[in-house]
């Protein structure tokens, strides 16, 4: 009978090692996924700052211009 009842309790914590290792596993997969997001999105911030700097200095450009031509 103990050895049954071992046998069971056994059973039991290897499942639950197993379920942890996949569930690791898991939170692996989704961190790299969340990097990958996170890259992304750091090089469309990046594109976005360079477009509006560049709006900016062309807005710069044409303020100048209007301010040459009411003077």
């Amino acid at each position: 009978m103990a050895t049954g009842i071992q046998a069971v309790i056994l059973g039991v914590i290897i499942g639950t090692l197993g379920a942890i290792v996949y569930s690791l596993r898991v939170l692996v997969l989704m961190e790299r996924r969340i990097a990958r997001l996170d890259a992304h999105v750091e090089t469309l911030v990046k594109t976005i700052l360079e477009e509006e700097d560049e709006i900016l200095e062309e807005e710069d450009e044409i303020e100048e211009m209007l301010e040459d031509h009411v003077d």
